[in-house]
């Protein structure tokens, strides 16, 4: 038989659906009973409304799919259960139809009212708004660590060979742009099973994007310098932060000087295919998360890629974020041609 809590769930994803495209929306079933989550949808919803006027947008529909991942309490009263939502949404702008994709998970709490079922909590399961991966917001010292000075018998770190020329030196590289994007739409909203999945996802897709393209691995066995990647040896985690912290990804490319890096530009239309994109969103200066740049739209705006909240084609400033604020700072990082 199925649960009688599944009609308010059906309700739910179809109200959500409805205020993708129509802001304004009044809903005769109010079936979340959430202050908090109210609130933010509000604030979100005018902020919506604004931002596609400034980007001269107009949406058009919206199609969202729930998955029930899993029932975590299922009594006659009381129901947790944690949803994952699919949206698609199409757009308009310069006579042009865009459609980008955002995949996230809520853990839903519905209580009975009656003979009727109402959400009263919801929660972001994959907020973009998140601690620094393993406790981390900049590079650590050897003590924070654990660092030790022997590798014997641990795995060599992936690497791209063709940048070595015959073992002497280091030869130039084009960045094959076309490929780092492709690799970012390949796995925009999967992983791919040869890499660690972390929590906290964004800069390490980010990473693999990157050597996708043709990035060189600059591997130093020091976690808090050079950019590279070993995985788990002996149950320990064996990449750099720059690898899988944003803002010690940001760091290091600005920094670098040769092999992987990035130049610092100053507006998102000076990004090409393959760009990135960081995220301070407290404007503190600390920054929480990348994302990659794999398509423009007809006014000649990035669209990005990211993990954490799988997205495709997400239009790059992410005002459609619960995360945003208005202290939100950018940076913009486009890779070189050559390495």
């Amino acid at each position: 038989m199925e649960k009688e809590w599944k009609q308010t769930l059906y309700t739910y994803v179809n109200q959500y659906n409805q205020l993708q495209v129509d802001y304004r929306s009044q809903h005769t079933q109010q079936v979340v009973a959430d202050p908090a989550y109210l609130m933010a949808r509000a604030e979100r919803s005018a902020r919506l409304s604004e931002w596609y006027a400034e980007r001269g947008a107009r949406p058009l529909r919206s199609e969202t799919r729930a998955k029930l991942l899993r029932t975590i309490q299922d009594s006659p009263d009381e129901a947790v259960i944690d949803v994952l939502l699919h949206v698609q949404l199409f757009y308009e702008k310069g006579g042009v139809t865009h459609a980008e994709e955002i995949i996230q998970r809520e853990r839903l709490t519905l209580v009975r009212d009656g003979d009727e079922w109402v959400i009263v909590s919801v929660e972001h399961l994959t907020p973009e708004k998140h601690p620094p991966a393993s406790g981390l917001d900049v590079y650590a010292g050897p003590q924070q660590i654990g660092y030790q000075q022997s590798y014997d018998g641990s795995p060599q770190p992936y690497l791209n060979p063709y940048i070595l020329g015959g073992g002497i030196g280091r030869k130039s590289v084009r960045y094959r742009r076309e490929e780092a994007a492709a690799y970012a739409d390949r796995w925009w909203n999967s992983n791919n099973p040869e890499f660690a999945v972390f929590d906290v996802d964004c800069t390490n897709y980010i990473s693999q994007c990157l050597f996708a393209g043709g990035a060189p691995i600059n591997y130093t066995g020091r976690r808090e310098t050079g950019w590279w990647y070993k995985g788990y040896v002996g149950g320990k985690e064996w990449w750099s932060y720059s690898w899988a912290v944003s803002n010690a990804m940001a760091a290091f490319l600005a920094g670098s000087a040769w092999g992987t890096r990035g130049e610092i530009v100053e507006r998102p239309e000076q990004l090409m295919l393959g760009d990135l994109i960081f995220y301070d969103w407290d404007g503190d200066g600390s920054f929480q998360h990348s994302t990659i740049v794999t398509a423009f739209d007809a006014g000649g705006q990035p669209l990005v890629n990211a993990h954490t909240v799988s997205s495709r084609q997400r239009y790059w400033d992410y005002k459609d974020s619960y995360a945003w604020t208005e202290n939100t700072a950018y940076r913009f990082l486009h890779i070189p041609d050559y390495f």
